[in-house]
């Protein structure tokens, strides 16, 4: 083996070895996320829309886009045409 062929096989290594690492990791992360719904009873995940969300109504929290209609249509109120 020629001395350029074994840098080129040790650098294959490496990055071969990060790879093989980076993807247990990521298998890892994934497994252990998926915990929380292995574990629940219903094996789902929560709703993640804002409307469906009980302590989002009870807090009176709405979807960005109705929070805008809302704003527009009190600062239409507002304004009054006949003082500009």
């Amino acid at each position: 083996m020629s001395k350029k062929s074994s840098k080129f096989a040790r650098y294959f290594l490496s990055t071969m070895r990060a790879l093989v690492i980076t993807i247990g990791l990521l298998l890892l992360a994934v497994g252990l996320l998926s915990v929380g719904v292995i574990l629940r009873k219903d094996h789902s995940f929560r709703s993640q829309h804002i409307h469906q969300n009980e302590r989002m109504k009870r807090d009176k929290i709405h979807c960005a886009t109705s929070l805008d209609k809302e704003a527009e249509s009190k600062a239409k109120r507002k304004i009054n045409v006949k003082q500009l």
